[in-house]
């Protein structure tokens, strides 16, 4: 393209006039302008009429969008719009801004998205019958089995599960999480990536209960409370909500505006819990009062487990930051750090029934035991491996007498070692898909619940 002689006033798209303008006149309109915007906008030039279309030449012919701007006189113009700089009202002053308007919500001022996917909670009970013959509901303990599922759990012992009893499908997408009741284990809750939870019985009809709806995106973490009267669930879409168990009402939510990737409540303490963010925070809240309480800020990555011990007064953490921490609950300082050269991020963890040890998944395909008393050493005599955990964050249960520790596998595994000699007792082939949710029932001798990939749910004793 050939070039344009400087001063020549040609551009590109045509020819444009020098003018000059005193800095009076340009503060006075601009000022004008800034007082009255509409006066503004009705100083467009005006364009001449279409024109009718049935005349095609002469006067009043049809012009149609090629009609041109009628004329202007600017030296008029300026005269009487804009007048004397004492008789214009200034709202901004030179370098001036106008102020931020207010955020709609105090809730949402200190978030940085703009959150426009906030869902009415909602419960549905699609059970045969939500109450019995006396006017009880499915919360109540059955007393009709040949199973104790109230008192002392005495020393029942054990035993690795050999074959499928039941398969409870109802979720779309991969099961999250799962967890018995607390206690008696009578009904079983369900965490999925379509968003749902699920509430299923254990006996009887073995039929789906109650289902909760009030997530926008996958569900992270579900933990019931140690009567099982409410439980609270947290979600990629930065909500952790409390739930009614049995009314399926939600009680409170919560959010900081990041993703919960861990939640648990205190068992000491019910009305308090744990999370555990994307932001590298464990954050303590209170459901009472729905105030965040405590903030514990030292770890370098992603929260990934909270494990509850020393009878609920400490707390262990682990993230993706490669480290274990060890907090005295209520405070913020870690009273252990852990992180060695050699150590993955600990993605699922599960306490040791006698108080002890937790066993971490580690992502270098182990499980890892850790003492949970005063130290907090690694026990090096205990590794567990011969599954393949990498790329997923497959649950690790540990039995009620603390026999045998089981874990999921990306190859569609259940995997049961030995607790005291390490060595891998079993292998059930549980799905295609990776099985990624794993629980030890709480009273039975050898039942234990698996949840995969595409969402199916599968009962073994």
């Amino acid at each position: 393209m050939a070039g344009y002689a400087k001063g020549s006033g040609r551009v590109p798209t045509g020819y444009a006039a020098e003018t000059f303008i005193s800095e009076s006149t340009f503060r006075a309109a601009h000022r004008a302008i800034a007082a009255n915007p509409s006066a503004s906008n009705s100083k467009k030039r005006k364009r001449e009429a279409k024109g009718d279309a049935g005349i095609v030449d002469g006067p009043g012919a049809y012009k149609g969008p090629w009609a041109r701007y009628e004329e202007e006189r600017p030296d008029a113009a300026s005269d009487e719009e804009f007048g004397d700089d004492e008789e214009v009202e200034i709202v901004y002053e030179e370098d001036e801004i106008a102020p931020n308007p207010e955020p709609s919500s105090k809730k949402f001022a200190g978030t940085n998205y703009h959150d426009d996917s906030i869902e009415t909670e909602t419960s549905e009970f699609v059970g045969s019958a939500e109450y019995d013959y006396q006017g009880r509901t499915y919360m109540h303990v059955p007393n009709d089995l040949d199973i104790k599922l109230t008192g002392d759990r005495d020393d029942v012992k054990n035993f690795i599960p050999k074959k499928l009893v039941h398969t409870y499908k109802y979720h779309t997408k991969s099961i999250t999480q799962t967890r018995f009741f607390p206690d008696s284990g009578h009904l079983l809750l369900s965490a999925s990536a379509d968003t749902k939870i699920a509430l299923w019985d254990v006996y009887h009809q073995r039929e789906l209960l109650r289902t909760y709806s009030g997530h926008t995106k996958s569900v992270n973490d579900i933990d019931f409370n140690p009567s099982g009267t409410q439980f609270l669930s947290a979600s990629y879409d930065r909500y952790m909500k409390l739930w009614d168990t049995e009314t399926g009402k939600c009680i409170n939510k919560f959010t900081s505006g990041k993703t919960p990737h861990v939640v648990r409540i205190n068992p000491s303490s019910p009305h308090e819990f744990l999370a555990g963010m994307a932001d590298k925070k464990i954050l303590q809240y209170d459901t009472r009062s729905g105030e965040l309480v405590q903030e514990y800020d030292h770890h370098l990555g992603p929260v990934n487990t909270i494990t509850f011990c020393d009878e609920n007064r400490r707390f262990v953490t682990t993230s993706d930051d490669k480290s274990l921490r060890a907090w005295e609950y209520g405070i913020p300082v870690p009273i252990k750090f852990i992180a060695e050269p050699y150590m993955y991020s600990m993605v699922r963890s599960a306490p040791h029934p006698s108080g002890k040890y937790i066993a971490f998944q580690s992502s270098d395909n182990q499980i890892t035991v850790y003492s949970s008393t005063d130290r907090f050493r690694q026990n090096r005599k205990k590794g567990y491996r011969g599954h393949n955990v990498s790329g997923y964050a497959p649950d690790v249960a540990i039995s009620p007498d603390g026999q045998f520790i089981s874990s999921g596998d990306s190859g569609g595994y259940v995997c049961f070692w030995d607790w005291k000699t390490c060595k891998m007792w079993h292998k059930i082939q549980a799905s295609d898909a990776p099985v990624l949710a794993v629980q030890w029932h709480p009273r039975e001798t050898s039942k234990v619940i698996t949840g995969d990939l595409n969402g199916v749910l599968k009962y073994w004793d």
